[in-house]
């Protein structure tokens, strides 16, 4: 419910407006003046205000102007309503103080009201407008990515003009360099293309995944209320099959768009290729031969163990589909050097030491158009039900994300290459070992506050979390955290909340709330990455990240692993 703080020292006029607004649906604070309405609101925030401009201590305009300097309460929508004053300059003069309208008595209880709801939705709209903001910053790193790639594209231009050394030397050496400015040209283009469809793809799978959420777990805790035998249950769980697949989807978009979050650790690919052999044989079936060359000096690379499973494990899928009548898949890493003149003739590589990783088969092979689009979200040869066209979309992202580049190699009948470039790393190794199952998912009195900014997925983590035997604690936004917090007398264990949320995001809430809640420990969530707690999609470490959607199962699980951290 929405509150409103309305502002008036004629008592009469007070009442009026309560009795009509809560009518409305609103949750109504008052104040007789101008300073009484700035101490009341910096204690607990209105959603909108309502002032008359005439009153005792401190007066409209006054406190127009006081409450637009004010950080925690200008981006509150501000509004007049007043027969003190008629004359236009007046109304001229709120505007520019930044009131958003004003209203002039008397007015039809149901304008009026109207008149409300259509500011509330404009604010609603600047909400959402700043949100979607958050997410064009990626685009300021996808700009310097393609900036570097023009710039290595008008150095080639500028090294073709330079030909010149005998005519027959420079008719060739000029033809090379077309050549290469060419196929520069159709890399950039290429490359802008999957960027620009990336973002699109981050952006509707940002929106999906809060939606999923709520969708999963509603489904969820209604399954554990419903019997065994009760006709709505085989509905619910088709519901949730079809939320699961689309959750899957909504998880290749974001590695496609690369903004999932990856916990990179030093890895031997070696080792993980070995630990694959037995499900990569299973999935690829008895028709197929598959080898393996492992070079024996192999670097290490730094990377996500799991995402990287997936490159190989997608690959070797789509190798399977090219060859019906059975053949050969090849699984080959090597050290390789990548000198300046291969740098040149590949875009966004640089020269160095990597670690190549190569997936290659017999297939039916690609046609060049084929070739062009295979990375493209949802391009598929596949017949109708056969395939999403996501996988390799997924891998492409992935590669990318993780600061690598892939480039494939095929015609038709002869079958296709692969080819990966991880940068070789001096570090140690990390052990990758699998995670304990914590089998006890139950609350221990600790209290939790919960702070998200979408309605019905806060309202979702509550109830999981009451259902289990924690003490929760809600709050929309920041500023409704921070005072909870102030007045809270016991400890709060853990904070659960949004990474992206208007105002201040979850990284700067954290800073403001360690002076009062030292012991508080935190667990961020989100539907896609963002620069608060993760760079270029790593994960900040130390950090404790549960990715959107999350299951009941799930999100229980992580809250009870950060609580016995």
């Amino acid at each position: 419910m929405e509150k409103i703080l309305i502002v008036d020292d004629n008592e009469q006029n007070l009442y009026m407006l309560h009795v009509l607004l809560q009518a409305s649906g609103y949750q109504i604070e008052t104040a007789a003046n101008g300073q009484e309405a700035l101490d009341k609101a910096r204690v607990t925030p209105p959603d909108m205000i309502i002032s008359d401009i005439l009153m005792p201590v401190m007066d409209g305009f006054t406190l127009c102007r006081k409450w637009k300097k004010d950080d925690m309460l200008k981006s509150i929508p501000f509004v007049f309503y007043t027969a003190t004053y008629t004359d236009s300059r007046d109304e001229e003069f709120a505007l520019r103080l930044g009131a958003e309208r004003f209203i002039r008595k008397p007015m039809e209880p149901e304008v009026f009201v109207g008149m409300l709801r259509e500011v509330t939705e404009q604010h609603k709209a600047g909400q959402l407008v700043a949100k979607r903001e958050a997410v064009a910053e990626e685009a300021v790193y996808l700009k310097l990515y393609n900036e570097t790639l023009i710039r290595k594209l008008e150095g080639k231009m500028e090294q073709l003009e330079q030909v010149n050394q005998s005519l027959e030397k420079d008719i060739t050496e000029r033809k090379r360099a077309e050549e290469e400015a060419k196929a520069l040209q159709e890399q950039l283009r290429q490359s802008q293309k999957m960027e620009a469809i990336g973002s699109l793809a981050g952006g509707i799978a940002h929106d999906f995944n809060n939606l999923l959420t709520v969708i999963k777990g509603y489904s969820q805790l209604s399954l554990m209320e419903l019997k065994e035998g009760d006709p709505l249950k085989p509905n619910i769980e088709e519901v949730q099959k079809a939320a699961d697949r689309a959750a899957g989807l909504t998880r290749q978009l974001l590695a496609f768009s690369r903004r999932q979050v990856m916990e990179m650790r030093v890895l031997d690919p070696n080792t993980l290729l070995r630990d694959l052999d037995k499900m990569l044989r299973r999935i690829i079936g008895e028709d197929i031969e598959l080898v393996t060359q492992l070079a024996d000096d192999l670097g290490t690379i730094k990377a996500d163990p799991g995402q990287v499973e997936q490159v190989i494990m997608n690959l070797a899928v789509n190798a399977r589909d090219a060859m019906t009548k059975g053949g050969k898949l090849t699984i080959e890493t090597a050290n390789v050097e990548l000198d300046k003149t291969y740098a040149r003739n590949h875009v966004a590589v640089e020269p160095g030491p990597y670690v190549m990783l190569s997936v290659s088969d017999t297939g039916v092979g690609m046609t060049p158009e084929v070739r062009d689009r295979v990375f493209e979200p949802f391009f598929t040869t596949k017949e109708k039900g056969k395939g999403t066209g996501l996988g390799l979309s997924t891998v492409y992202g992935i590669v990318k994300q993780s600061g690598g580049n892939i480039w494939v190699y095929s015609e038709p009948g002869k079958g296709t290459a692969f080819k990966i470039y991880l940068s070789r790393v001096d570090e140690p190794l990390e052990e990758v070992g699998e995670k304990v199952v914590q089998k006890e998912l139950t609350g221990r009195g600790e209290t939790i506050l919960v702070v998200e900014d979408e309605e019905e997925v806060r309202k979702l983590a509550v109830q999981i979390l009451r259902r289990q035997g924690y003490t929760v604690l809600e709050a929309s936004q920041g500023n409704e955290a921070s005072h909870i917090c102030e007045q809270h007398k016991g400890p709060i264990h853990l904070m659960v909340m949004d990474v992206v949320m208007p105002g201040m995001n979850g990284r700067e809430l954290v800073k403001s709330l360690e002076p009062h809640h030292p012991e508080m420990k935190v667990l961020y969530m989100s539907g896609y990455t963002d620069n608060a707690i993760v760079h270029h999609g790593i994960l900040e470490k130390g950090l404790s990240f549960l990715q959107k959607p999350f299951t009941l199962e799930g999100l229980l699980r992580k809250v009870r692993e950060v609580l016995d951290k």
